[in-house]
């Protein structure tokens, strides 16, 4: 039967997960669905997350990332109605859990990083390569472009928090240095 320990870190867990999987939804759906149009030298221009690669990558990648921790709150449901852990006592499964967890928060971080570094280049223009500032042209949609970028890093932190909780499930499976040195003896 699960203690009262391991009850309380699966439960942490799953609102960790609930909470990355919102804030990574949040910021795919902002950044995929902003668009907006304005006419431009009698030309009308729509802006969308597909104009800049690093912001069609970001909502991508908060997608999935988004997708991995609904998949991985739902074990975590499953698991809290079943009276033994079978999952939590294996090893590979505890190894496998943690390496995807570092997978979605490397990947969500850097391709955030990478959005705002694109998106700081249409707010602010490079006058030597003559690209001019996009930001005074399309306001509404710059400004969402920041408010998706502020949760995708939201998420990435609560990912952060999120492997650390993994780390823990899978190196309580291993004992301690100091037990390991009194059985020797």
């Amino acid at each position: 039967m699960m203690g009262e320990g391991t009850s309380r870190v699966m439960k942490v867990e799953g609102a960790l997960r609930f909470v990355c999987m919102v804030l990574g939804a949040m910021t795919a759906l902002l950044m995929g669905l902003n668009a907006q149009t304005k006419v431009v030298f009698f030309i009308q221009r729509k802006a969308t997350a597909k104009d800049i690669e690093a912001l069609w990558v970001v909502t991508m990648a908060t997608a999935a990332a988004a997708g991995y921790n609904f998949l991985q709150l739902l074990r975590c449901i499953y698991n809290s109605f079943q009276k033994e852990n079978s999952c939590r006592s294996n090893r590979a499964y505890a190894w496998f859990c943690f390496v995807l967890d570092q997978a979605a928060v490397y990947a969500v971080f850097a391709t955030t990083l990478a959005a705002l570094q694109g998106s700081m280049i249409a707010l602010t223009g490079i006058q030597s390569l003559q690209w001019t500032k996009l930001c005074n042209i399309y306001t509404r949609f710059c400004v969402q472009v920041g408010g998706s970028l502020f949760c995708g890093f939201m998420a990435s932190l609560a990912m952060v928090l999120l492997s650390s909780v993994s780390a823990y499930q899978l190196f309580r499976l291993y004992p301690s240095t100091a037990q390991s040195m009194t059985r020797v003896h």
